[in-house]
C-alpha cells in the first residue's frame, strides 16, 4: 500500500521541480546553456615581456560564468606562465593558437619561446583564491591574483 501512494507521490514531484524541455527562462542561458553569448566575459589581456608586468590587476571571477582572455608574449625573453591549481580550479574549452583550436583535457602552464599570442576560453568552477605567475619570479608584478566567487 505505502508502496503504491510513494510512487506516484514521487513522479509528481519530480516533475514539478523539473523545468519543461525548451524552458530556459528560469536559468537566463540560451540553447547552449553556460556557453551562450549571455554567459560569456572577456578578462583584459596578460603580456609576457622581460621586466614588464603581467597584468593591469587581480581577476575576480564569478562561478558558472564562462571567461575569454589572451596572453601575448612580445618575445623579448623565453617566457611561460603557470597556475596548476588555478588551471585546475576552471574547465577549459578551448585555447587558440594562431587559428588553432586546442580541446586539452588539463593544462599546467603555457610557454612562449618566440612572440606569438593565445586565447583561452574557459569556465570558472571551483571558489577559492589562485594565481598564475612566471616560473621563478618573486615580484609581484609577474603574478596575476585570481579570486573565483
Amino acid at each position: 500500500m505505502l508502496k503504491t501512494l510513494l510512487k506516484p507521490t514521487l513522479i509528481a514531484c519530480l516533475a514539478l521541480s523539473s523545468p519543461a524541455i525548451g524552458d530556459d527562462h528560469d536559468s537566463g542561458f540560451g540553447a547552449a546553456g553556460v556557453l551562450s553569448g549571455k554567459n560569456k566575459e572577456d578578462l583584459p589581456p596578460l603580456t609576457l615581456s622581460s621586466g614588464m608586468p603581467i597584468s593591469e590587476g587581480p581577476w575576480v571571477l564569478k562561478s558558472g560564468t564562462y571567461y575569454e582572455f589572451e596572453i601575448i608574449g612580445d618575445g623579448s625573453q623565453e617566457l611561460a606562465l603557470t597556475g596548476p591549481e588555478f588551471f585546475r580550479s576552471i574547465w577549459i574549452d578551448e585555447i587558440v593558437v594562431e587559428g588553432l583550436e586546442i580541446r586539452p583535457l588539463g593544462l599546467d602552464s603555457v610557454e612562449f619561446d618566440e612572440a606569438g599570442e593565445m586565447e583561452i576560453g574557459f569556465l570558472a568552477i571551483k571558489p577559492g583564491r589562485y594565481y598564475m605567475k612566471v616560473p621563478g619570479s618573486t615580484g609581484e608584478t609577474q603574478r596575476i591574483e585570481i579570486t573565483i566567487e
